[in-house]
């Protein structure tokens, strides 16, 4: 059976998409069959990935209204697969509200094609709704980005909370698969900081490798391609095959 992680803060802007496509990305580059699930409404692991919106996402999915097998999309990448996300997720959560087993849609849908995949990846939105509860206790791990700026440990602390509730009411196996440090500038002291201090909040579990600020991650969603595609040769790219190298060997 393959490791089912969701990538989850309830901030935005702290690098957590750009984390779903290219941990994906590497992994799929380095031989491990792939699965990216886009659960954000604003869709943006299905266009960095090079998918349109057109075909079922994960909002029929989560309905009830195709399988996650019908809704899985081939990309570019060899052995890298994703299920799309919609604007259409929005209002989800609305309508999954007076169905029984709320929480479970997402487990549910994804267990018949989980053990096709080393590593599936789910992509939560910016938030603590019923979206990401479904994320969480479909998954096996927790994967967090931590922006390197002000008040960053004082979000993460909210899911940490969240994260408990979920593990005694819903999944109890639930762990955190690591604590990712990005937007990293080496000539700010504040970077310095919040590393040090994450460092002290979660110790081991926070991943050797940092996520430096590099301009090719912020341009290759533009061209809708992960930025190993875009440059292989990017520091990008090397801080992210360093995160899979750690995760696999985990």
């Amino acid at each position: 059976m393959g490791k089912i992680i969701a990538i989850a803060n309830q901030k935005g802007g702290v690098g957590k998409t750009t984390t779903a496509i290219n941990l994906a990305a590497c992994l799929a580059l380095s031989g491990h069959r792939t699965l990216l699930i886009d659960l954000d409404p604003q869709a943006n692991a299905t266009s960095g990935t090079g998918i349109g919106t057109q075909q079922a996402s994960t909002y029929e999915v989560l309905l009830g209204q195709v399988s996650m097998r019908a809704a899985v999309t081939a990309t570019d990448i060899e052995n890298l697969f994703v299920v799309p996300g919609h604007i259409r997720l929005a209002g989800a959560e609305v309508e999954m509200a007076s169905m029984i087993g709320r929480d479970k849609r997402l487990v549910e849908t994804l267990r018949p094609v989980a053990g096709e995949y080393d590593f599936t990846l789910i992509d939560c939105p910016p938030s603590l709704g019923l979206l990401t509860v479904n994320a969480l206790s479909a998954s096996d791990s927790v994967l967090i980005p931590v922006q390197c700026e002000y008040y960053a440990l004082e979000g993460v602390s909210k899911l940490d909370a969240s994260i408990r509730l979920v593990q005694r009411y819903l999944n109890p196996s639930l762990e955190i698969e690591g604590v990712l440090l990005t937007l990293y500038d080496d000539r700010l002291q504040l970077c310095r900081r919040v590393a040090e201090e994450a460092r002290r909040y979660f110790g081991d579990k926070v991943y050797e490798t940092i996520i430096r600020r590099n301009i090719s991650l912020a341009e290759a969603p533009s061209f809708g391609q992960p930025v190993a595609l875009y440059n292989p040769g990017s520091k990008g790219t090397l801080n992210y095959s360093s995160l899979a190298s750690e995760i696999c060997a985990a």
